[in-house]
């Protein structure tokens, strides 16, 4: 009985220093988050202190040099829609909706969804491993003996970036899935240009489009929070940093999708408040 009893109340100390540690990290993630938005409260008053050289190639970083795999992945994603879609429509003679299903479906919910991602695996990965380095390299250290936050230094330049360039990367991405769903009807329901692009029209309301940007300004908060926050939480082993960079990937995918739950809910409302 003894025995069993001391086995019981090591798993009570394991639920409770567990619980502990998930409580400190939270406290941690929830003060950095205060910091942070602090800190881009700052640069938004006071611009002339924003590393802007930093900030530009941050945004080539994110924007540019990931637009050709954002396209790419985007449109075969409305490929994919559409293709399997338009299986279904054609059987049941609905082949006028399959511009409906794509444009609703990428603009609303797909194309941010999937350019955040995207961008959480490039970007997020890389400001993890970028600011991870530092920290092993005891530049992070060398900033604050020198007077320098390392979040305003360091943080609000990417967070700028990525606030600025997964907006447009996501037009672009829904743009292309467009595109993708159109080669589709196309070769599949010989559905034409001008019906495609007309129907499209009709059905994919400008308050969608708003839908999807504002998701991704949502979602470029989230993956430069997470990928500088790992990065910052770097330790001093010799995968410290490959520890970092999959945490930032993995934690930045999760809060990706749960913050689309609430967001997808939030406009599910706001469109019954606004129809009613």
């Amino acid at each position: 009985r003894l025995k069993h009893m001391g086995r019981f109340y090591r798993q009570l100390e394991r639920i409770g220093t567990g619980t502990e540690s998930l409580m400190t990290l939270f406290r941690n993630f929830i003060a950095f988050t205060g910091a942070v938005t602090a800190a881009q409260i700052s640069a938004v008053c006071h611009p002339r202190k924003i590393r802007w050289g930093d900030t530009v190639s941050c945004m080539v970083r994110c924007g540019v040099e990931g637009l050709p795999v954002t396209i790419l992945i985007c449109f075969l994603m409305g490929v994919i829609l559409a293709y399997q879609s338009a299986i279904q429509m054609e059987r049941y003679g609905a082949d006028l909706l399959l511009p409906v299903l794509v444009g609703c479906s990428i603009v609303r919910e797909l194309g941010p969804l999937i350019v955040a991602i995207v961008a959480a695996g490039r970007s997020g990965s890389a400001f993890a491993a970028e600011i991870g380095t530092m920290k092993i390299s005891e530049e992070l250290n060398a900033l604050t003996t020198m007077g320098l936050d390392p979040i305003r230094f360091l943080c609000v330049p990417k967070f700028i970036a990525m606030f600025l360039m997964l907006p447009l990367l996501t037009v672009a991405g829904d743009f292309f899935g467009i595109i993708g769903g159109y080669c589709i009807g196309a070769a599949e329901l010989d559905i034409s240009l001008d019906n495609y692009l007309r129907v499209t029209r009709e059905w994919v309301a400008l308050e969608y489009v708003f839908e999807g940007l504002f998701k991704s300004l949502v979602f470029a908060q989230i993956i430069a929070l997470v990928g500088c926050w790992c990065g910052l939480r770097t330790g001093n082993d010799s995968i410290a940093v490959g520890r970092s960079t999959t945490g930032a990937v993995v934690n930045g995918i999760l809060g990706i999708i749960i913050a689309d739950a609430f967001l997808a809910k939030i406009f599910a409302v706001l469109y019954e408040v606004i129809g009613d």
